[in-house]
Order: C-alpha cells, then structure tokens, then sequence
C-alpha cells in the first residue's frame, strides 16, 4: 500500500511566478483580488448605499427605474475594464474556455439566470455583502450554492464522465 499523500504544498511550491511586469505569488494574487472586491463592496454601501450584488445591478440595468442607471453602468463597465486590463497585463492569467457552443453557454446563462431570481440574488450579494451584513436568510444561500456546486462537481467528475 503506497504511504498517503499530503495535501500541503511544499514551501518550494509557493515561489514566485512572473504576472505581467510585478512578480506575485499566486496566493497574493488572490488575496488581492479578495481585498479589491471587499473594498468595493464597502465602498458602494458607504457611499451609494447600495449592496454590491451583481444579478441585481444587472437587473437594474434591464428594467431601469428612472435616475438609478448611471452608477450600475459605472460599475459594469468598471468590472470588464478591469478583468481586460488584467488580462492584459497578466499573460499567466487563466484564460476563459471558448470551447463551448454558443447553445451551451446561453442554456447555462439562463440556468443561471434563473438561479439567481429563485435564491433572490447571486454570490456577490449573498456571499461577499449579504454574509458581511450577518443575514441569516444569506447564510442559507451560500450554504445552498456550496452543496450544490461540490454535488454538480462531483457529478460531472465522476459519474457524468464515467457513463
């Protein structure tokens, strides 16, 4: 029987990678980004009284209400100028799969779409503003997303693939 594996990562394995003209490690990188959408997130409640969820800035945008579309324009358009400049500035980034049919990608948009009117908003307004405001009914939300996302893996993984 072959000895059990650690899951830990060796020190040798947290060195540094290049990411466009900085040099970060990729816990960094992520501990960044974290810090980036809370300080965003914070800053929309402060400021704009508004929670930063994202299906219902969206939401907004599709059915304005007079007045209250600018700043949910700013803020989208603020999301995809920084995801390109990212993109750009970090060639070791992920890269998006493009390998999926354009079928595909609008049955799983609505699906999501979906998903997001039945639990009454999305990761971002129940994972990042909702849990930072301590609701109960957010709690609930993200413990459903999580079980269902380690089901849909775990499906997909291994008895999807497997049939």
């Amino acid at each position: 029987m072959a000895p059990a594996r650690s899951h830990r990562q060796p020190l040798s394995a947290l060195a540094v990678e290049p990411v466009g003209r900085s040099v970060m490690a990729p816990w960094a990188i992520s501990l960044t980004g974290g810090v980036l959408i809370g300080l965003a997130a914070t800053l929309l409640l402060w400021l704009n009284g508004r929670t930063a969820g994202i299906s219902g800035i969206v939401n907004g945008v599709l059915f304005p209400v007079a007045g209250d579309v600018a700043w949910r324009l700013l803020f989208l358009t603020g999301m995809i100028v920084a995801a390109s400049l990212y993109m750009t500035w970090a060639p070791s980034a992920p890269q998006p799969r493009s390998d999926y049919s354009r079928s595909a990608l609008v049955v799983a948009g609505l699906l999501v779409g979906f998903g997001t009117r039945m639990g009454n908003g999305c990761t971002s307004g129940h994972g990042v503003c909702g849990l930072a405001r301590g609701s109960r009914r957010s709690l609930a939300a993200v413990a459903t997303f999580m079980a269902t996302a380690m089901v849909t893996t775990y499906v997909m993984r291994h008895l999807w693939s497997a049939a």
